[in-house]
């Protein structure tokens, strides 16, 4: 079975799923499953760095940039929120990993808006300013 997991990823998912409902153990591809599971919980978290990043990023352009705001920018801050809302409602674990990460994200976000904005990144406060339930607040924006 492990080699259709290497073939036909697609297949091997149907046909593990298949196993697991039959309950027929001793044919399940145990190494590939616990990579697998062990790769959704990367996943979930990836996802909420991600939105977090790129959350930030829009906040510090909405800052520094107030004369390019748009409602595509807006739109993308409503939008991380809201994934990063629904990753957690999904996971309550991972309620405080938004915290454990604003550090590492906002330093993803500063170096992307100094390179989309051309403004300097000492322009950027070098922490974050903003506290995480300020970020995450779906009515609060930085001032100009």
């Amino acid at each position: 079975m492990g080699e259709k997991y290497l073939e036909d990823f697609s297949s091997w998912v149907n046909q593990t799923s298949q196993l697991l409902r039959e309950r027929r153990w001793q044919e399940i591809d145990v190494p590939n499953l616990i990579e697998e599971v062990e790769d959704l919980g990367k996943s979930e978290r990836r996802g909420i760095a991600s939105q977090l990043t790129r959350l930030l990023l829009h906040l510090l352009k909405w800052q520094y940039q107030p004369q390019r705001r748009s409602d595509s920018w807006l739109d993308s801050i409503t939008d991380a929120r809201t994934q990063i809302e629904l990753a957690i409602e999904d996971s309550p674990s991972l309620r405080s990993y938004p915290a454990d990460q604003l550090a590492e994200t906002y330093q993803r976000a500063r170096r992307q808006a100094a390179k989309q904005t051309g403004i300097d990144a000492s322009v950027f406060p070098e922490t974050c300013p903003y506290p995480l339930d300020v970020v995450l607040d779906a009515d609060w924006l930085p001032e100009g």
